[in-house]
């Protein structure tokens, strides 16, 4: 069995497809390995494929006319993006950059198209991602808006939590590795700024640095500082299930 049908049929975007459009999307479908650091595609690109992360991690982000980056979201294994395609958006609109060495399967926008007109469940799918992904970005959004540096850095771990976090005897770890740049970058604010916020808050009890990787010690009470409720924190079904499905993305944890 070719890879990217393996990944396209484990995929819960395309899971309740029967095996012949399996079949189909994979042929029309192209894999590719890009380095890290390396774009995926930039502005200006056409917008003729939706992409599917099958290892790795990938940043959408935008860059200003002043040349600052504002990162706009992160993709795991098992997500897509590059979907507005789908609504008919000719050109890209942002930056889609390899974090790190990442496997990617690049999949017609016709093709889905086509799905989605006699597959209703795919398309209720596709519109949900769209819409989380899009309230996401417009809560950070209003985040940056109206918030303090202080109050935006409290918010994005909150929503780090919410996605990347896992139960530790220490507290909830972060489990994505971020600069304070990269930081930084998601919350309009400066390296310096971060460095000094992150300091305060360990020095208050709410979190602990060790290496890039931020541990929450005390989720309620940083929520409480912003007036917000502490995210649900997810967890792997069991560690057999860990061990055996090594693609976070597919159908690895519990809805």
């Amino acid at each position: 069995m070719d890879e990217k049908h393996w990944y396209l049929k484990d995929s819960r975007l395309f899971e309740q497809l029967d095996p012949a459009e399996i079949s189909r999307l994979e042929a029309a479908s192209r894999m590719q390995v890009f380095p890290r650091k390396s774009l995926v595609y930039l502005p200006s690109d056409r917008g003729d494929a939706i992409f599917l992360l099958t290892s790795g991690r990938v940043r959408l982000y935008h860059v200003t006319s002043d040349g600052k980056e504002t990162v706009l979201t992160f993709i795991e294994p098992g997500e897509v993006f590059g979907e507005l395609t789908l609504l008919g958006q000719a050109q890209r609109e942002e930056f889609a950059e390899a974090m790190e060495k990442s496997t990617v399967v690049m999949i017609p926008g016709p093709e889905v198209q086509r799905l989605m007109e006699t597959q209703p469940s795919l398309t209720l799918q596709l519109t949900r991602l769209m819409g989380l992904r899009r309230q996401r970005i417009e809560r950070r959004l209003k985040s940056l808006l109206f918030r303090s540096n202080r109050a935006r850095l409290i918010f994005l771990l909150l929503e780090l939590a919410e996605k990347y976090g896992k139960s530790t005897p220490e507290g909830v770890t972060l489990g994505i590795r971020l600069s304070h740049q990269e930081l930084a970058s998601m919350i309009g604010s400066t390296r310096e700024t971060v460095t000094v916020l992150l300091g305060e808050l360990q020095l208050e009890g709410g979190l602990l640095v060790k290496r890039r990787q931020i541990i929450l010690t005390n989720l309620p009470q940083l929520a409480r500082a912003i007036d917000e409720l502490p995210p649900e924190i997810r967890c792997l079904v069991d560690e057999h299930a860990e061990s055996t499905h090594p693609i976070p993305g597919f159908k690895r944890f519990v809805d």
